[in-house]
């Protein structure tokens, strides 16, 4: 027990020392953590109420009242940009997760059972593939009206083709392998093997692929909000605060510039996590380090 501690220790030390000597990583998990906190904080505080219009304060430059200054209906733009950071982390977040959960099994389920299954599964993967987040919510959006929930459903519908055939390709490879020979001539059946060997064993495949995915969602959330799919006034987004400063760019360029950089940034800093998470969990980039 001891020595197996000690040999878990050691492995744990190693995995940090590579994680904070990966520049990728350490900038993405700043970048990460910053905006989440932002999301966080805004539950609570923010400058000024998002939903208050002060006409007379309206296209305000940025100032030590308003440090982004304000939009064409005096809002504060940093407290809506503080209000955005959660709706698009909830959106991403939510959409990751209907993938993860669905797209998944799936995978894991056509690796396991071959055939016909594994055919029916990516044929519909590829039916998925065909329609767009945008498309899908277009379609969503004229039966059931605008809105979050819709743009979460259309992100998440989207994901679970991606979940699906990065969770069927690490299962096929790992099926080969002699522990999971051993595991069936033990007597194990398919779905137990895949739930304890399999599972844990891509584990990482899927922690990487979904830091990525996220990064993409806040990107789809932000453009379905763009055209008016997204979260509906008065609740702020990314992307709407976009379209609405796209016909005042000479007037009051820094409604456009402030949410630009938060879509931005934030995208660059999860991608830039699941890139060093890649470099970081897989064997074959440390031997080539």
């Amino acid at each position: 027990m001891t020595l197996h501690a000690s040999l878990l220790g050691d492995r744990s030390a190693s995995l940090l020392r590579r994680a904070l000597s990966n520049r990728s990583f350490v900038i993405g998990l700043v970048i990460a953590v910053a905006v989440a906190a932002v999301a966080l904080i805004s539950y609570v505080w923010t400058p000024y109420d998002v939903t208050r219009l002060v006409i007379a304060d309206r296209t305000r430059p940025p100032s030590l009242a308003h440090w982004f200054g304000t939009d064409h209906f005096g809002r504060d733009i940093l407290s809506m940009i503080m209000v955005g950071a959660r709706n698009s982390i909830a959106v991403a977040l939510v959409a990751v997760g209907i993938g993860m959960g669905i797209g998944v099994p799936l995978g894991c389920l056509a690796a396991a059972r071959g055939g016909m299954l594994d055919e029916a599964v990516m044929r519909l993967n590829d039916l998925v593939f065909a329609f767009p987040a945008l498309l899908s919510a277009i379609m969503i959006t004229a039966v059931f009206g605008p809105g979050a929930l819709n743009a979460i459903i259309a992100i998440g519908i989207f994901n679970i083709p991606v979940f699906a055939r990065v969770a069927r390709a690490g299962a096929l490879s790992i099926w080969p392998r002699e522990f999971i020979l051993a595991a069936r001539t033990a007597g194990k059946g398919k779905i137990l093997i895949t739930i304890e060997h399999i599972l844990p064993n891509i584990a990482t495949l899927l922690l990487v692929q979904g830091s990525i995915q996220f990064a993409l969602g806040i990107l789809a959330e932000a453009g379905l909000s763009y055209v008016g799919l997204g979260a509906q006034p008065p609740m702020p987004s990314w992307g709407r605060m976009l379209f609405d400063a796209q016909t005042r760019m000479t007037v009051a360029p820094w409604m456009a510039m402030f949410p630009g950089m938060a879509i931005a940034i934030t995208v660059l800093g999860f991608n830039l996590l699941g890139d060093g998470l890649a470099d970081i969990l897989d064997p074959r980039s440390r031997r080539r380090q």
